[in-house]
């Protein structure tokens, strides 16, 4: 990672450990407060929309959306060869329903993703060849998604919070410095 991408982490990390300060636990990075996951090419810029956040979603939302047009063209080029190819109206028609049906597929389970958790990982490693196949649909729910928000932000931000939710909690429920406390005297 570059060293624009670690600085905003960084100032997370401060944050994070400041919210400690204010419940009278340790300051700084080194809190052992929750950190925020990172997301690809948002890195944890996410939290508070800093290092050019909006510029990213944006670039990112325009090169999914190229992308869908490239691969569209590029599966244009393909059916023009079977066609070329003389393979028949039956075999034209399979490929044609079988990329719109993998594409819708691939667009669903990515778009939900980005919402929750997979119950089931086996399965979601399961459909990752029809998301292969349907890798137009992926693109476009990607880009999609980069209009309101990063991919998955909502998941992690939420996430997140309960996780500092926890951590406050936690450090709330404690009664000071165990360290400094006076031990009791024992009777001589």
């Amino acid at each position: 990672m570059s060293d624009d991408e670690q600085t905003p982490r960084t100032a997370d990390d401060a944050a994070a450990g400041g919210a400690a300060g204010r419940t009278g636990g340790a300051t700084g990075a080194t809190s052992g407060g929750p950190r925020p996951e990172e997301i690809r090419f948002f890195g944890t810029t996410w939290v508070d929309h800093s290092g050019h956040y909006g510029l990213r979603r944006a670039g990112l939302a325009a090169g999914a959306f190229a992308a869908a047009v490239a691969a569209c063209f590029v599966l244009r080029f393909a059916f023009q060869g079977l066609r070329i190819a003389n393979t028949g109206g039956l075999v034209n028609g399979l490929v044609i329903v079988m990329f719109a049906v993998c594409s819708a597929i691939a667009c669903r389970k990515t778009w939900e993703g980005f919402q929750r958790r997979p119950d089931d990982p086996a399965r979601e490693d399961s459909l990752r060849s029809l998301k292969a196949i349907g890798f137009i649909g992926s693109l476009l729910a990607y880009g999609a998604r980069c209009l309101t928000e990063a991919p998955g932000e909502k998941l992690h931000r939420a996430e997140y919070e309960a996780a500092l939710a926890r951590y406050e909690k936690r450090r709330g429920s404690r009664t000071g410095n165990p360290a400094a406390r006076k031990k009791p005297r024992r009777g001589r």
